[in-house]
């Protein structure tokens, strides 16, 4: 494997370069991830056919070494001897940032094993990207790709529904069709935006409630990036008391004083404190 003569730059560190790419547009790629492309000894990418298109966009003329997740533990070793050679090497995806959802994981693990040099740049994100146009709350959590398996995918997002957070995951049209079932039935009432092509020229984002969702044509292609909102909050002012907490209640009032049940009732329910002392309040002046 021939790469690059080493760089005499000494204002760049040797070793790995983490290197986002744009997620459509090349235009939005940073002055600062083609300066480190263009001194690297090596990059490395997923399919050279994607990557030589923006090298030879840009004029870069590093060499490319394919590096995807079937041949990336094979690659390993001979990687690591080029960094401990004072080399500088980029990681790249087809697009968006490398390590996220995309191969780059277990370069970065054994760099930091091996204490060679890591340093990442910001850029492109599908998911930051997403997130900024979603409205929804600021707290999320990134899933990934669905499994292919659909019993997965129910698991999965039953788990994660849990979490206050929004969600967003990575989806092919296809597969979100056959999901879609379990997605309204879990994540009824919320709200959806679906992210396609997004910085290219016939970028989409399209909104709707979870529980209209319908499935997409065979004609839509594209990966899909999907936002789901958070859980709705129920106001605890507007629960009522159940007739269970009712009874526990009619049968504390004369053993504790109003402040002490409220308490105790308030910590294994939703109701809202006001809503139990005002209850026994009333309990206290009936009797």
């Amino acid at each position: 494997m021939a790469i690059n003569p080493k760089s005499n730059n000494k204002e760049i560190k040797k070793g790995l370069y983490l290197i986002p790419t744009p997620i459509g547009n090349l235009g939005d790629i940073t002055l600062r991830a083609i300066e480190i492309l263009k001194i690297s000894n090596l990059i490395l990418c997923e399919d050279t056919r994607v990557s030589s298109k923006l090298l030879e966009k840009f004029n870069i003329k590093s060499k490319l070494l394919s590096n995807h997740k079937f041949n990336e533990k094979k690659n390993l070793s001979k990687i690591i001897d080029y960094l401990k050679n004072d080399h500088v090497i980029s990681l790249i995806s087809d697009a968006g940032t490398p390590g996220i959802s995309d191969p780059g994981a277990i370069l970065v693990k054994e760099c930091v094993k091996e204490k060679i040099n890591v340093t990442p740049l910001p850029g492109a994100s599908a998911v930051s990207t997403a997130m900024s146009i979603s409205g929804f709350s600021e707290k999320y959590f990134f899933y990934g790709f669905f499994p292919s398996k659909l019993k997965d995918i129910q698991n999965d997002i039953k788990s994660i529904s849990k979490l206050d957070y929004s969600i967003i995951f990575f989806v092919s049209p296809k597969k979100f069709n056959k999901a879609i079932k379990i997605i309204k039935e879990i994540f009824s009432d919320r709200e959806i935006l679906i992210c396609r092509e997004m910085t290219k020229f016939y970028e989409e984002y399209l909104r709707y409630k979870v529980d209209d969702l319908k499935n997409f044509d065979d004609h839509f292609k594209g990966e899909l990036t999907i936002v789901i909102s958070e859980k709705k909050k129920i106001k605890k002012s507007s629960l009522l008391l159940s007739e269970s907490d009712k009874s526990i209640i009619k049968k504390m009032i004369n053993k504790l004083s109003v402040k002490e049940i409220t308490s105790l009732i308030s910590q294994k329910s939703e109701i809202s404190k006001k809503e139990i002392y005002n209850y026994c309040l009333k309990i206290k002046n009936e009797q």
